[in-house]
């Protein structure tokens, strides 16, 4: 994708506090990458190389990936494993699938096997403990796959146990509202792409006016067509939202669809805990 098109990668940094966590998991930095989509086309290798730079300078506790790694064919994942060889993290690297990792009915394997190989664990409503037993790591399936399927490990987690969860879709944050989440982390919305002033990310507000934006112009505009298919809840497109008594931060992505992005630049995440006062 072509740098105008893209924009400058950010460093999103957060601070957050987490109930119960034990004190010596106080400073724990999680860095987090999403929504890839490397195909080619739609992420440049030399913002790639960046993302993984500024990721490992910040020396990790945790890298958690959470979805899209290529978008129709899955092939282009070995080429992308790559460059992710060369994340580093003192406590493991884990990661989800998104939408796009299903688009055929192989994706799913050859994505998952080509991040298994070089170390990074694909989890499907599975869950971990990187830190012991002090904080626990769900890894939920994606949404629009039917993967997703959080009862049976959500109702089986200890109550008294932090807890980080990956999923995809920040969709699923609505969900998930009946269970204790400490922070949910996701991606799937890029941010909306584009972002207008006082007005919000387009997708927010193009329905009512899809019908008066001629359809020669349509397919230029992301998501404009199936904007509520794609996601429900536009208005956590990004950041750190809190849903009924959870907290869900939604990751802008690296991967950028035509016509590109504006005033949503792609993003990497450093997130340090806390213990809650």
């Amino acid at each position: 994708m072509y740098p105008l098109l893209t924009g400058k990668l950010k460093v999103e940094r957060l601070t957050v506090a987490i109930a119960n966590l034990p004190p010596q998991l106080k400073g724990i930095r999680i860095v987090q990458m999403s929504d890839f989509h490397y195909d080619g086309l739609r992420l440049s290798k030399q913002l790639l190389k960046e993302a993984i730079a500024v990721t490992n300078a910040a020396k990790p506790d945790l890298i958690v990936l959470t979805g899209d790694y290529v978008t129709h064919d899955p092939q282009p994942i070995t080429q992308l494993t790559t460059y992710l060889k060369q994340l580093s993290s003192k406590s493991g690297i884990y990661a989800v699938l998104g939408n796009h990792d299903h688009y055929y009915h192989h994706s799913k394997t050859i994505v998952t096997e080509a991040l298994n190989q070089i170390g990074i664990q694909v989890l499907c409503n599975q869950v971990v403990y990187p830190f012991d037993s002090e904080l626990a790591l769900v890894g939920l399936g994606d949404l629009k796959s039917k993967q997703f399927q959080p009862q049976p490990i959500m109702n089986t987690l200890d109550e008294t146990i932090p807890r980080i969860i990956l999923s995809h879709n920040p969709d699923t944050a609505e969900i998930l509202k009946q269970w204790r989440v400490d922070l949910q982390l996701s991606g799937h919305t890029h941010g909306g792409q584009i972002v207008l002033p006082k007005l919000g990310v387009l997708p927010s507000f193009l329905p009512p006016i899809r019908r008066r934006i001629p359809k020669p112009l349509r397919r230029w505009i992301p998501f404009i067509s199936h904007c509520k298919s794609v996601y429900k809840h536009w208005n956590w497109a990004s950041g750190l939202h809190q849903v009924g008594e959870n907290y869900l931060y939604v990751n802008r992505g690296l991967g950028t669809y035509l016509p590109g992005r504006w005033n949503c630049p792609p993003e990497v995440t450093v997130i340090t805990l806390k213990p809650q006062p």
